[in-house]
C-alpha cells in the first residue's frame, strides 16, 4: 500500500520552502529600510528649490535660494515648490521600482 508524504514531497521540501520564505522576507524589510534611509533630491528653477525626500516620499527638508523670493510673486516660489517635489518624488518611484519591484512581481502580500 503506498503511502501519502502530503501535497509538499516530505518535510524536507516544506523546510526549504520555510527557509526561501523567510529569506525573501529578510529581503523584503532590507530592502524597504534601504528606501526609508535614501535621500533624494528634487530640484526646481535651476537648482533654487531643492527637496530632499527619503524613498517612501517623506520629506526631509526643503532649501530655498533666498534670490528667488518675492514677495510680488508668490505663486513662482509655489511652483518652483511643487515642481521640486514633484521631480523628488519621481526619484523616489524609480527607487522603489528598483528595491520593490521583484517582490511586487511575486504577487505582493506575501508577508
Amino acid at each position: 500500500m503506498a503511502r501519502y508524504n502530503g501535497g509538499f514531497g516530505g518535510g524536507n521540501q516544506m523546510q526549504q520552502l520555510m527557509k526561501q520564505a523567510q529569506k525573501l522576507q529578510e529581503d523584503m524589510q532590507k530592502a524597504q529600510q534601504e528606501l526609508e534611509d535614501a535621500e533624494l533630491i528634487g530640484e526646481s528653477g535651476s537648482g533654487m528649490v531643492k527637496v530632499v525626500v527619503n524613498g517612501k516620499k517623506i520629506v526631509q527638508s526643503i532649501q530655498i535660494d533666498p534670490k528667488c523670493v518675492d514677495p510680488d510673486d508668490i505663486e513662482m516660489l509655489e511652483d518652483l515648490i511643487v515642481a521640486a517635489l514633484n521631480n523628488a518624488y519621481e526619484e523616489a518611484d524609480e527607487l522603489y521600482e528598483e528595491k520593490m519591484g521583484p517582490y511586487a512581481k511575486m504577487g505582493g502580500g506575501l508577508f
